[in-house]
């Protein structure tokens, strides 16, 4: 029989110090770019219009983080989740070059810790993963756990090791978007007149909108992140899982939340740092997904930028005007999905064109 075929790696293939290069680089074109936007709905304008990106100092539009994150994120799957569960969290992201159209990407991650779970079937998996593009700069790096099969339940446990990772990304750390000018954002065409100075430490958002996630839809978006995990794709597999059906990629989820947040943070489109984010629950096709933020700290960054650190809560078929989280013993909501700490980069008010 031949055995040719990759069956992707389970918890105990896994070792703390151990380097993977991920296959299949990406050059990521103007039609991926459409696509993300045609499956999130995604507004912000310095993604979506060429005119804009160059009136304010970028060659061209530039790929919106998140697509980054997704793509050099699916490069890693094979490698890392083919067999998971679910992935579980983030942290230590920091977005460190401008992509744009045309450029390759490729991925290369490191195991940072392992720790087997109780039950003696499944494991986390830590993990630092970066993305470099074609002149071998790189462009993302961040770390993410997963929780991984076990191949065998029977075989030893590893040694329990654990990575120390920071809680956020410091403010002295961000790559500020220094080579931008500020002065020629447009808020008209921005579609808010609502700056750095406009936002208060604290304040909650309630975003308004919904977005029900199809079932061909979260397919597609996730077929474009070559993200081939096996929780996502196959449906006859799940019958067989706790849920009995296939779970939606998280990433799906904040896409769709950050969409979403458009409606109230029109000129925060750029993150450049994910500070942590938790998958609490998982969202399943015909869904209806919510969202509301809240201003955790702000930070000017120079150049005539600021930093908003926002934490964004996504939610199922429950809208957000009462901001729902956790229930009073501290557990979070079974309705919340996403809670995701990260910071965004958004112009100060004397350098903005303020419409009239």
């Amino acid at each position: 029989m031949s055995n040719k075929t990759n069956s992707g790696h389970f918890f105990e293939d896994f070792k703390v110090g151990q380097s993977i290069q991920h296959a299949t680089p990406r050059t990521i074109t103007e039609g991926d770019v459409a696509l993300y936007i045609a499956l999130t709905g995604s507004r912000y304008a310095q993604f979506s219009s060429q005119k804009f990106a160059f009136d304010v100092g970028f060659e061209v539009a530039p790929v919106d983080s998140l697509l980054l994150f997704h793509i050099v994120f699916g490069k890693s799957v094979p490698d890392i989740s083919l067999n998971a569960v679910a992935n579980l969290g983030y942290a230590e992201c920091k977005f460190l070059r401008t992509v744009k159209a045309g450029d390759t990407i490729n991925s290369q991650s490191e195991i940072i810790g392992v720790k087997e779970n109780s039950n003696g079937k499944t494991g986390v998996v830590y993990v630092r993963t970066r993305g470099f593009n074609q002149f071998g700069k790189e462009v993302l790096s961040y770390c993410r756990w997963v929780m991984v099969n076990k191949r065998d339940a029977n075989h030893p446990a590893p040694r329990a090791e654990l990575p120390n990772l920071a809680p956020f990304v410091a403010p002295t750390d961000l790559v500020a978007p220094c080579e931008l000018k500020p002065e020629a954002w447009d808020c008209d065409l921005s579609g808010s007149k609502y700056s750095y100075e406009d936002y208060e430490i604290g304040e909650k958002i309630d975003h308004k909108d919904g977005m029900t996630v199809e079932e061909a839809e979260h397919q597609i978006a996730t077929r474009l992140y070559q993200n081939t995990a096996k929780v996502h794709f196959d449906g006859f597999g799940m019958k067989a899982s706790r849920f009995g059906k296939r779970l939606i990629y998280g990433g799906v989820v904040i896409s769709t939340a950050r969409a979403i947040a458009f409606n109230g943070l029109e000129n925060a489109g750029q993150i450049i740092a994910i500070n942590a984010g938790r998958h609490v629950n998982p969202l399943f096709a015909g869904d209806t997904i919510y969202a509301w933020s809240e201003v955790l700290d702000k930070v000017e960054i120079g150049g005539g930028w600021g930093a908003l650190r926002l934490r964004l809560i996504a939610t199922k078929d429950l809208p957000c005007d009462h901001f729902p989280l956790k229930t009073e013993s501290g557990d979070y909501l079974p309705d919340v999905l996403l809670d995701l700490d990260y910071w965004v980069a958004i112009p100060l008010r004397r350098f903005m064109q303020i419409g009239v």
